[in-house]
């Protein structure tokens, strides 16, 4: 189990979009690009696939941008990866090829119970959790040099 690159960009923007649920003003893509490091055109294409999954909407105008269609903590991680890698349909797809060698079965098994886990675990965690986890990291950091 690896995290694309897509996904870990995604996530990042989502987490910038997220500090500033509370405001309630939507981020431009050029801020959160800076922020994050994340090149313009390719975040572009992330926001428009987030949005037609529902994990953001964007604002048009002046003040426009993007903003979470709800509070981070109810976004779920599994919801964001399986909106950008399509997870569900990846698990299916392996049952395809119905006549396998016992070796190949035997590996699939495991893959699959693999994989059960990391979306159990992916299941368990929402943005807020990242954001928490970030912003008492932060916190860490910021003592460790006082």
């Amino acid at each position: 189990m690896e995290l694309s690159c897509k996904s870990e960009y995604a996530i990042l923007a989502l987490l910038e979009i997220a500090a500033h649920y509370e405001s309630g003003e939507p981020l431009q893509i050029r801020q959160i690009a800076a922020q994050q490091n994340i090149p313009d055109r390719y975040l572009e294409q992330l926001l428009a696939t987030l949005r037609r999954g529902g994990i953001v909407k964007s604002q048009r105008g002046s003040k426009g941008g993007y903003l979470l269609t709800r509070e981070p903590r109810k976004i779920i991680l599994f919801e964001i990866l399986e909106c950008l890698e399509g997870l569900e349909a990846r698990a299916g797809e392996e049952n395809v090829n119905s006549k396998k060698s016992i070796d190949s079965s035997v590996i699939e098994e495991i893959w699959q119970e693999a994989s059960r886990a990391a979306n159990s675990v992916l299941q368990k965690y929402t943005l807020q959790d990242l954001c928490e986890k970030r912003d008492s990291r932060r916190q860490l950091d910021i003592m460790y040099y006082i």
